[in-house]
């Protein structure tokens, strides 16, 4: 990308993915996005588990009835995770950091998406933190709140469109 303006109007949500991997050089640089994000007093405690493995991906994709069928065809997730007991910016801390890898991965041309797992789950009341625990070897303190696929785009999609921006929901107060 060129400049950030263009950065953030073309990234998108995708969920259809080529079978392509991505460079360990790429995901490197997905992470250190992740780990160079600002968080509360600096403190810096969430955890980024990398899920290439296809058969974990599967399991990920049904940690919770609906929306994460996808991860399936994802090259790789990243589970993001924190403890709230110590870290009562916890949900914040891992929003920033996950958004920060969502928009390096448009810079670096591949696709991304958001799953979310707090407060989410199957329906027979199972918690999808307690399925993602169960496939993954995370410490019981550690809280799940999203899980990122990413992947090579198998789709092309506009950027957003300028004309759909509720500027009505920008309220500027003078002093």
């Amino acid at each position: 990308m060129n400049n950030f303006s263009e950065l953030i109007s073309m990234r998108r949500s995708y969920r259809s993915f080529s079978a392509d991997d991505i460079s360990a050089e790429d995901v490197s640089l997905i992470l250190r996005a992740a780990l160079m994000s600002p968080t509360s007093r600096g403190r810096r405690s969430w955890h980024f588990i990398v899920v290439d493995d296809k058969t974990e991906l599967e399991k990920l994709a049904d940690a919770k009835d609906y929306g994460a069928g996808f991860l399936k065809s994802a090259a790789l997730a990243v589970v993001i995770a924190d403890n709230p007991v110590t870290n009562d910016c916890w949900i914040e801390d891992c929003s920033i950091a996950a958004f920060s890898m969502q928009l390096q991965a448009e810079d670096l041309g591949l696709g991304s998406c958001w799953v979310q797992m707090r407060g989410r789950g199957l329906s027979d009341g199972t918690s999808a933190d307690d399925v993602i625990h169960g496939i993954l070897d995370i410490p019981a303190e550690m809280k799940v709140l999203c899980v990122i696929g990413f992947g090579f785009k198998a789709e092309t999609k506009k950027s957003q469109d300028e004309e759909s921006l509720k500027w009505e929901n920008v309220h500027i107060n003078k002093y």
